[in-house]
């Protein structure tokens, strides 16, 4: 995930300046944007401090996720968790050689756009997505507990 994350964010610093784009389809442009924030932007105006906060907060998320992979779980689980790891690190990347995050994906439609994301920020969503629906799953080798009082 993190190669995939990095190729291709290359790519497009190659190929496009800040601002610039490319229309792929009438609902997708290709754009280099710069992010010094987190999600949406988050804090993005501040004078620099966040770069090293969210930098922190990347490392400390990488270190528990690899603690919890070490422990195992079911390929839902652990899948989810992978992708969340590579997307953070993707993006760590980022803020440490570049002090921003490259966003390039841009979904639009009829004057609506969506903030403009990456490869790294789809992992993690996707990735938070599936252990989303891994907490759903009943595990079979686990007994149901009985509400609190019932015996």
């Amino acid at each position: 995930m993190i190669a995939v994350d990095q190729v291709t964010k290359a790519a497009i610093l190659a190929n496009l300046r800040e601002g610039a784009g490319w229309v792929v389809t009438p609902f997708l442009s290709l754009v280099l944007t710069f992010n010094t924030g987190a999600a949406f932007s988050f804090l993005a105006g501040a004078s620099g401090w966040q770069r090293w906060l969210f930098a922190a907060i990347a490392v400390a998320a990488a270190i528990l996720i690899v603690a919890l992979l070490r422990r195992g779980g079911d390929a839902l689980y652990s899948a989810g968790l992978a992708l969340i790891l590579g997307g953070a690190l993707g993006n760590l990347y980022d803020r440490l050689a570049l002090g921003k995050v490259v966003d390039f994906l841009l979904f639009h439609y009829a004057g609506w756009a969506y903030p403009a994301f990456n490869i790294a920020d789809s992992a993690i969503t996707i990735g938070a997505g599936l252990l989303i629906a891994d907490s759903f799953r009943r595990r079979h080798h686990e007994p149901a507990e009985a509400p609190k009082g019932i015996r």
